[in-house]
Order: C-alpha cells, then sequence, then structure tokens
C-alpha cells in the first residue's frame, strides 16, 4: 500500500468510530512506518481512540511518549496531542509523563506550544487539581510571540476558571489588561471568556 492510500485508509477510519476499538492495535503498528506523514495520522487518530477507549490504548503509550524527543515538529505536536487526549480519558495512563509534557511550553516550534496547551486542557478537563501549581507557566504563554499560541493560551484559564476559579482568580487582572490591549481581537474574545468563566464580569 503506498503513503497515499494508507493516508486514505486511516482518514477513513478516523470517521468509522464503530471499528476504533478493534483498530487500536493496527494504528499502533504503524508508529513503526517510515513515514512522517502517516506516523503523525496515527499519533493523531491514537489520541482520539484513546479518549474513547483509554484502557485499549494502554500498551501504546510508551511509544507515543517516544516520540516526544523526535526532531520533526510535527510528530512531537502529534504526540503531545495524543497525550493529552488519552489523558483526559484516563489521566492515571499518562500520570508518569506528565511533568514531562511542561517543557514543550518553550518548544522551539509554535505549533507544539500550541499542542501543549491544548493538551493542557484536556488534561484538566476531568483532572484539574493537577494544575494548580503550574499557573505561571500558563501566564508566560499569555504573551507568546505567535498569535496562535496567544489565542489559545486563555483557553487553559477558562477550562480551569469553570472547575477551579480560585486557581484562576490571581490573574484576572491580567486578563482583563490583555482584553483592553492586545492587538489579536480573539486573545481579547478569549481573556474575556476566560474572566466570565470565574463568574466574574
Amino acid at each position: 500500500m503506498t503513503e497515499a492510500e494508507l493516508y486514505k485508509e486511516l482518514g477513513a477510519l478516523t470517521k468509522e468510530k464503530d471499528r476504533w476499538k478493534e483498530s487500536i492495535p493496527y494504528v499502533s503498528s504503524l508508529l513503526n512506518h517510515d513515514s512522517v506523514k502517516i506516523q503523525a495520522k496515527a499519533l493523531w487518530l491514537l489520541g482520539e481512540m484513546g479518549l474513547k477507549y483509554p484502557e485499549s490504548v494502554q500498551d501504546a503509550v510508551p511509544v507515543i511518549v517516544s516520540f516526544l524527543d523526535n526532531p520533526e515538529p510535527l510528530l512531537r505536536e502529534r504526540a503531545v496531542n495524543a497525550l493529552g487526549r488519552i489523558g483526559r480519558g484516563d489521566y492515571s495512563l499518562i500520570a508518569p509523563y506528565w511533568t514531562d509534557l511542561f517543557r514543550f511550553a518553550s518548544d522551539e516550534a509554535a505549533k507544539v506550544r500550541l499542542s501543549f496547551i491544548w493538551a493542557s486542557e484536556n488534561i484538566a478537563t476531568n483532572t484539574p487539581d493537577v494544575y494548580a501549581e503550574h499557573m505561571p507557566i500558563f501566564e508566560t504563554l499569555l504573551h507568546d510571540t505567535d498569535d496562535k499560541v496567544r489565542m489559545e493560551a486563555p483557553e487553559i484559564f477558562r477550562v480551569l476558571g469553570k472547575r477551579r476559579p480560585g486557581v484562576v482568580r490571581p490573574y484576572e487582572e491580567e486578563l482583563r489588561t490583555i482584553t483592553e490591549t492586545d492587538e489579536n481581537r480573539i486573545v481579547r474574545i478569549h481573556c474575556l471568556s476566560a474572566i466570565r468563566a470565574m463568574g466574574m464580569k
């Protein structure tokens, strides 16, 4: 099967959720493929499968973790994403690797930094308390040089603001300042959403 055919097959599988559980071993095997494009697609799909069937992707987690050190930014990005989705399904499966994810807050690739925030939002949805002592890292990302990272950064404050408003409240003034000063409209809107999630106006 050519790379294009295999990619198309994985694309079809993405939509066939009734086949996911039985397909996890096959998709996991594709992490050894020699194509970055196929590896990236497999990582993404395993993340989605892991959200739905976390116990079934357990054996794949160490292999996914191995991609965190890959020199290819796309694979680091997808591995972080996958761990976020699996961690949302069952935090215990990614708990041994969770603190290691924080190094991606300063990854050289903006898309990897973005993925770190997104993965954190996923994990925080069901396991918010683990983030209580780590908010300064996300505060830094509110001022990232990349627009898309700055657009996503307030979202972790929104997710936690709904669940643990006390964790986010110390950053309310800073979020308000950004709503008035950031040149990016989406950044301003997302910061306002984070403030409102705390029950503030």
